[in-house]
């Protein structure tokens, strides 16, 4: 007997609300830092750069731009994959040409050796251990030997209590667009909810919010997890790690 589709509430999916919004407040520095974090390496790459969570394609953006090499986009959120697509249809038809986009998980795009790059950002700290683990191994095997993985870590603990951010606001016409990041501990994961606001002469005409929560990981349990991936971590930041295929890397 068919169960009644009434009976199962609907998942939401991941970045509903968000999509809407992100490009908008941040997409300026996203492409500040896209450019700072990848370009370099991007106009090195040969064989593929891989882009993994490619949300709205800021990234992806950067580093077709950087890289005359084909480019994987992998973004499995379908509200950042409209975004994603949009902005790739404003590109001429010989970059747009180069785009592969992955409407699945990084560790189910089934790519093999199709890079020399990867870069992965905005996501190893919102997957829980596990799936963080099979996202090094994913980019194992997405490498040739030698390739280079960029990642932005994860944060390497848990706030004491929480923290208000406010993202600078933007003007679309007569509307006020702004954002508030909240971060808060939560049974030892960090709980952050972004916090949207639409004001129209000083009066809100729109409120949304979304959820989301972050598995810490320190840079030596991050670094270990690569080891046994086949990395071997070359340079490490506050804010990017640079972890390098071995040559003759784990059977995966």
């Amino acid at each position: 007997m068919l169960q009644d589709r009434h009976d199962t509430p609907l998942e939401v999916e991941p970045y509903s609300v968000t999509a809407e919004f992100y490009d908008i407040l941040q997409a300026e520095s996203d492409r500040r830092l896209a450019e700072r974090r990848f370009a370099a390496a991007a106009r090195s790459a040969r064989v593929g750069v891989v882009d993994v969570g490619a949300g709205t394609g800021i990234g992806t953006e950067v580093l077709l731009a950087r890289s005359a090499a084909p480019v994987h986009a992998v973004e499995p959120s379908a509200p950042m994959r409209v975004a994603l697509l949009t902005r790739l249809a404003g590109l001429g038809a010989d970059v747009r040409a180069r785009v592969t986009v992955h409407s699945v998980p990084f560790q189910e795009a089934g790519l093999v050796q199709a890079a020399d790059l990867v870069v992965c950002s905005n996501i190893a700290g919102v997957v829980p251990p596990p799936v963080r683990r099979a996202l090094w191994r994913a980019a194992a095997a997405a490498l040739v030997p030698g390739g280079l993985l960029l990642l932005e870590p994860p944060p390497p603990t848990v706030p004491d209590g929480p923290t208000i951010e406010d993202l600078p606001p933007v003007r679309v016409g007569p509307d006020i667009y702004s954002a508030q990041v909240c971060m808060r501990p939560e049974r030892g994961l960090t709980s952050v909810t972004y916090s949207y606001r639409v004001k129209r002469d000083d009066k809100v005409v729109r409120r949304a919010s979304e959820e989301f929560t972050m598995w810490p990981a320190s840079a030596m349990v991050v670094q270990a997890e690569l080891r046994e991936a086949g990395f071997c971590v070359s340079a490490t930041t506050d804010d990017l790690v640079h972890a390098m295929l071995d040559a003759t890397p784990l059977s995966q």
